[in-house]
């Protein structure tokens, strides 16, 4: 009997630890493929190929892409996450005890993108509103995982600009970027690790086959500015959001 008890605590154990490796290798097969989707496909511009490929740290993020000229001013937005271009929020109202679809306001989630397009809100927040949305087509929902943007520019020209794509996720706290960091800043307490800013230049006369995004830095991290930080150090599981953000323009 002593040798009995010994040994099927061992066994659990291993069996236990054998199982979910298995399920662990079945997930990593199912992996689904790329979310496919479209943006401004009437737009007579360029068309342009944005392949996301998530990290091991997404986790429902939400997201913008936008073009600037080489000297940072805002041209068009290509995609916004739909409840931030709504001002409307799946999980946004909280009032009956339970968190229900609503009206929510998040300037600290995509705020270098929202001074960059520089509409203020009556309330002051560089944010579409409910009452003021983004058009359908630039909006849509927030792919769970890998996805392919397809859009398009609103015109031929510049010939040179920049891709930009800003990025954040809630709940993703690190030793830094801490919930009682700034206590009585509820804002802040909505993106935990600042918004991360991404950037590629791309020069339609000189073209590459794909282009790669890089952080460039993140974020005010309640919204409160439009400025950007480029100092990464204080980032941790945030970089891993994405593993990959590729861009090409099809001809």
């Amino acid at each position: 009997m002593l040798v009995v008890v010994l040994v099927l605590p061992f066994l659990t154990a291993f069996i236990s630890d054998n199982s979910m490796q298995q399920r662990w290798w079945q997930r990593k097969r199912e992996k689904q493929p790329p979310m496919e989707f479209n943006t401004l496909a009437e737009a007579p511009g360029h068309t342009i190929e944005i392949r996301f490929t998530a990290g091991r740290s997404h986790n429902h993020p939400l997201m913008a892409f936008w073009l600037e000229d080489t000297a940072g001013n805002y041209i068009q937005s290509l995609y916004v996450a739909e409840s931030i271009a709504k001002g409307y929020f799946r999980h946004g109202d909280p009032s009956t005890g339970r968190w229900e679809p609503g009206p929510l306001r998040r300037p600290a989630a995509l705020p270098y993108w929202g001074h960059k397009r520089g509409i203020k809100a009556p309330d002051g927040y560089f944010i579409p509103t409910q009452d003021d949305p983004m058009p359908d087509a630039v909006t849509g929902p927030t792919p769970k995982a890998d996805f392919i943007l397809t859009t398009r520019t609103r015109h031929m020209e510049p010939r040179v600009f920049q891709v930009m794509m800003e990025i954040n996720q809630s709940w993703d706290w690190n030793r830094f970027w801490h919930n009682n960091k700034f206590p009585d800043d509820p804002h802040y307490k909505t993106s935990s690790q600042p918004a991360l800013v991404y950037k590629t230049v791309v020069d339609l006369d000189d073209p590459k086959e794909e282009y790669t995004m890089q952080p460039i830095g993140h974020s005010h991290w309640s919204g409160a500015t439009g400025e950007l930080f480029n100092d990464l150090g204080t980032i941790t599981t945030a970089l891993q959001i994405s593993d990959k953000v590729k861009v090409r323009i099809v001809r």
